[in-house]
Formats: C-alpha cells, structure tokens, sequence
C-alpha cells in the first residue's frame, strides 16, 4: 500500500521526505537549494560569499514579550515592561529640563552666566553642545571645551565675515557624544553652514547686538513659539538633522537665553518624516503610526495625560529606544518622581 508523507505526497515522490528512504542517493545527488547542501558546501562558493557577509550589518529592534498590555495613549506598545521604560524616560527627561531651568551643571551653567555680558559665546557654547553632544562619564563636556578652545567667540571675525574652515575647531580630534550630529566625513561644512547663516542674519535691521543674538531673536513681535518654530526651519543646515536643532532650540529656551518654546515636536517638514532620526523611529514604534500628524496629536496626548512640557519627549523617546541612554551632561540618578508617577497612571501601570 502506498505510504504518505507529511507533505501529503507519496514517500518516494518527494523531494524531502524521499531522501529518508533505503537507497537513496548520497548527500551531493540531493537538491539545490537545501540546508544539507548549503552546510555541506565548501570552497568556492562560500568563499564568494564571505566578503559581503562580513560587511553587512543587522540591527535587531528588541522589546518585551507580549504580556497583553494594551494602552490608547500608546498604541505601539504590548508589554507592560516596555511602557515602564518609557515612563521613566519621561521622568529623566524631565528631571534633566528642570536641573536645566533652576541649577545647569557644567557648560550650561556657564552659558547661562555668559547670557547677559556675551550672548554671542553662550549661543556658540550651546550650538557646540548641541552639535557635538555631550559625553557619557564624569567630563561631559570635555569634547565640547577642546572645540571652544579653538574658536571661542563663535563662528565669526570680528568683523562679522565667517571664519575660514581652516580658522574652525579641528574636531578630527574632538571626542563626540552619543547623539553627535558630526560626520567626520563633512569635516567644517556645519560649522561653515552655521557661520554662513548667522552673518546673513546679522546684517539685517534687528535691534542691536552680535550676529548670532539677533539671528535668534528674529522678529520682536514673535511669540516665544512662533520664534521656536521659525529658528527651527531656518536652522536646516547641512549635517544639522531635526534632533541637533531641537535641543538647541530647547536648551536655549531653557536656560532663558531667549524667549523660545516649542509646541511641537517637529517630526516632520519640508523633507518629511526622518528614517535616521532617534526620536521619530522610536515615536512610530511607541505610537503604532507613521504619519507625522498623528504622531504629533497622540505625542501631545501622551505629554498631556502625563503633565509634563511636550518637549520632554523628545529625549524620553529616544533614550526608550536606545541600548544606551544618553544623559547628555545630566547625571543619570536626575529623576522627576512626580512626572514618574504621572506618566506611569496614564500608562494603566
């Protein structure tokens, strides 16, 4: 009587199940394309292979197993351990804005007291930081203080002409942070970008001060938002991605440099949704969506039903995602407890 397999075919018809069988041909006679044949292989073909094997590269996303949590504020999320993450992110990040307001370590701080004798150093010292990132260990800035060293007035002369790319910091030798926006391969071409767009700003009819003050001032009768929003735009330069932009704007606002409030979060543009940047990847992920109006309503949603400022979500989602979260020049122990129990009660934790 015929005997079939589990393929629902003849035992000797099939091209797997048949090489089970007493006489069947050694392991070179069996058919393309198999694991036996693949593992059995030697010589030239894997040889061929092996350099494009080792030059690619695999990036696994990793989150919790499914444990049935569910949450409209998040619609991405299926694992309770997952949104605990997320909630006390939102509480670092917010710990960090206010250490930022009331008491700003390091070059913050000094940036801060520069404001009101030499705006024109504070706003260079924080585009720097912003740029370059601060470093993860005990001399966050040390990166950021090598770069001022060498052009510590900013990106112009004296007479208000950019500064030739020879006359930039040399950041071949600069450690960077790990949300830098420097690409060695770019060399000066932001830090010329930026000193490019301040001299086109400082030659215009503002009230007094240096270039880089009234190109951030812009408009007087701008609102602390409409002038966030407006310096957001106008500070897409080459190699400044959406997240450099908006931390500078925000720690300017922060440390009370300039009037600046976001009331957004800016994910998408004249270029759209970003595939590179940290926090828009793990905003689509946290939101289950990937239009960027959507992400901006339930991204307000979820800052709202956890009262803490939206722009608190900008490092919360990116350090969520992240194997290794930034602190970016905070201690990583700077924890909002409120904002921890907020965020975790509108997460149903």
């Amino acid at each position: 009587m015929p005997t079939f397999c589990r393929h629902n075919r003849f035992l000797e018809r099939c091209p797997i199940c048949s090489r089970t069988l007493p006489g069947h041909p050694a392991e070179g006679g069996a058919p393309r394309g198999t694991g036996a044949t693949r593992a059995s292989s030697s010589g030239g073909a894997t040889k061929r292979r092996s350099p494009r094997g080792e030059s690619l590269r695999v990036r696994r996303e990793t989150r919790a197993e499914d444990d049935g949590y569910r949450s409209a504020l998040v619609g991405g999320l299926r694992a309770s351990p997952d949104a605990l993450s997320l909630a006390q992110e939102i509480a670092f990040s917010s710990g960090r804005l206010q250490t930022l307001a009331e008491e700003p370590p390091g070059l913050y701080g000094e940036a801060r007291r520069l404001a009101v004798e030499d705006p024109e150093r504070a706003t260079w010292t924080c585009f720097l930081i912003a740029y370059l990132s601060p470093l993860e260990g005990e001399d966050p800035f040390a990166g950021i203080r090598l770069a001022l060293a060498e052009a510590p007035e900013g990106p112009l002369a004296h007479d208000g002409q950019e500064l030739a790319a020879d006359e930039l910091p040399d950041l071949r030798e600069v450690p960077l942070g790990p949300l830098s926006s420097h690409d060695p391969a770019r060399g000066a071409e932001t830090l010329i970008a930026y000193g490019q767009w301040v001299a086109r700003a400082g030659r215009s009819d503002a009230p007094a001060g240096g270039p880089q003050a009234i190109a951030f001032r812009g408009d007087p009768t701008w609102s602390a938002q409409r002038r966030f929003e407006r310096l957001f735009e106008r500070l897409a330069l080459p190699g400044f991605p959406r997240r450099a932009r908006y931390d500078l704007l925000v720690t300017l606002g922060r440390l009370a440099i300039y009037e600046l409030r976001p009331d957004s979060l800016h994910f998408g543009g004249a270029r759209g949704l970003s595939a590179e940047d940290p926090t828009t990847v793990a905003a689509k992920r946290v939101f289950g969506i990937g239009d960027a109006l959507l992400l901006e309503r339930r991204a307000a949603a979820l800052a709202e039903a956890a009262a803490v400022p939206l722009e608190t979500l900008d490092l919360a989602l990116a350090n969520w995602a992240s194997p290794e979260p930034a602190t970016l020049g905070v201690p990583r122990e700077t924890n909002d407890g409120g904002a921890l129990q907020r965020a975790a009660h509108a997460l149903g934790l």
